[in-house]
């Protein structure tokens, strides 16, 4: 029983920092959720530990846990390793992933696409998210895995607005997602490196300049080379 309660309170907490019910820079109360899930606190900060390892939450020396902050050297990490990230990954997953893993691709995409059909802005950030991680188990990759699941978090954090479509040039961009999404099934189930990379890009694109318009500083331009902004263009918006 308390491995299933520990096990909420720590998808509790990822769903809660992916969807943006807990801010970044939000402290977390030890006590209260010890209360809350009826743990000790023991547990609560194993899970903490554990969350801090994946790069979810920031545990400071007598100063206790955090969710990551989002700031300015954040924004420009992301936009510029993110799409190097995701093309070295996608590469890796069409060489190494394995029959169930495409079957777990396709299911999730099908959850994806019934949020996407409800308008459940929350069920497609975390659908999204499984989906893009279900990528990085493809790759087998030691390396490169933790960095995706990295980029993963502030990727649906800065991007969340992206699934609470505003116009209908927005609401366009979405539809487009959802079919890059079962382009990338395609692709991988014919052992398509160039056209998943190719994807990797368009899908990029698509979702950039959303998360620029809400979320990024004024200012930011994209690099024409890596899909994320310069190093003067952040220069000039700080």
């Amino acid at each position: 029983m308390a491995r299933t309660v520990k096990s909420s309170l720590y998808e509790d907490l990822k769903r809660q920092i992916l969807t943006m019910e807990l801010d970044p820079d939000t402290d977390l109360d030890e006590v209260s959720l010890s209360e809350r899930y009826g743990l000790s606190r023991t547990p609560v900060r194993d899970i903490f530990r554990r969350l801090a390892g994946e790069g979810y939450i920031d545990i400071r020396e007598n100063r206790g846990a955090r969710v990551i902050p989002m700031n300015h050297t954040t924004l420009r990490n992301f936009f510029q390793v993110a799409p190097m990230v995701y093309a070295a990954i996608g590469r890796l997953a069409v060489q190494n992933f394995k029959p169930t893993q495409l079957v777990d691709l396709k299911e999730t995409q099908e959850r994806f696409r019934k949020a996407s059909s409800d308008q459940d802005a929350l069920g497609m950030v975390l659908q999204n998210n499984r989906f893009h991680e279900i990528f990085g188990e493809m790759s087998a990759n030691a390396y490169l895995q933790p960095s995706l699941g990295r980029l993963l978090i502030d990727h649906a954090r800065i991007g969340h607005t992206f699934f609470r479509p505003r116009s209908e040039d927005m609401k366009r961009r979405l539809q487009l997602a959802v079919e890059h999404h079962d382009s990338f099934i395609e692709a991988l189930g014919t052992h398509d490196e160039d056209a998943v990379v190719d994807l990797v890009f368009e899908h990029w694109e698509l979702s950039r300049e959303n998360m620029e318009m809400f979320i990024a500083p004024q200012g930011i331009k994209s690099d024409a080379s890596l899909g994320g902004p310069t190093a003067q263009s952040l220069e000039k918006s700080s």
